[in-house]
């Protein structure tokens, strides 16, 4: 089964469902990781991510990009929604309050990735000062670990103004020294 095919099937196909989403699921809990510090948030909107994938499946078009891409640009705007509805503190309050929603392992692993990734979310606090496409390109390529053709997909742009947001965004960037120091930085 073609890759386009699977993710175009997800709505309807609960083993294409299954496959697509362990083939992203990491990719997709990093990518939220890097944004969010409460694991519990971290879920909902991992969970978000797929559910909004799974409606809006039917209008993948390979042509714009990898089912990677499109995932991505699914969780952008997941997570932008969020933002600007304004909901952050209230949803995750409403969604804790008299039940646990998961159990301690998965608060713990959770927890464990939210810290792993510590320096890209001081990474995206740097990148404020960046002008929104540039900030965008940023995190796409050297946060989320897309290619430049993949973050051109997603943000509809070419790889050419990629590479050009690329390139201004690390010239504004080259003073960001994250707070955990390098193994090479550790005293022995």
């Amino acid at each position: 089964m073609a890759a386009s095919h699977s993710l175009t099937a997800i709505g309807t196909d609960p083993d294409a469902l299954e496959a697509f989403y362990r083939e992203h699921v990491e990719a997709v809990q990093r990518f939220v990781a890097r944004r969010v510090s409460d694991p519990h948030l971290a879920a909902d909107l991992t969970a978000d991510v797929f559910l909004e994938a799974i409606e809006s499946a039917a209008g993948y078009r390979s042509d714009l990009g990898p089912p990677r891409a499109w995932l991505f640009g699914v969780a952008r705007n997941v997570l932008a929604m969020h933002v600007r509805r304004g909901i952050r503190e209230a949803r995750a309050v409403g969604r804790i309050q008299g039940r646990r929603l998961l159990d301690p392992d998965s608060v713990q692993r959770l927890v464990e990735r939210i810290d792993a990734e510590r320096d890209a979310r001081e990474l995206l606090v740097a990148l404020d000062d960046l002008e929104d496409g540039q900030r965008a390109v940023v995190e796409l390529v050297a946060v989320d670990g897309l290619t430049p053709a993949e973050a051109a997909a997603v943000l509809g742009i070419t790889p050419v103004a990629v590479r050009v947001r690329l390139h201004r965004a690390r010239r504004r960037l080259a003073a960001f020294r994250p707070t955990t120091p390098t193994p090479e930085e550790v005293p022995s």
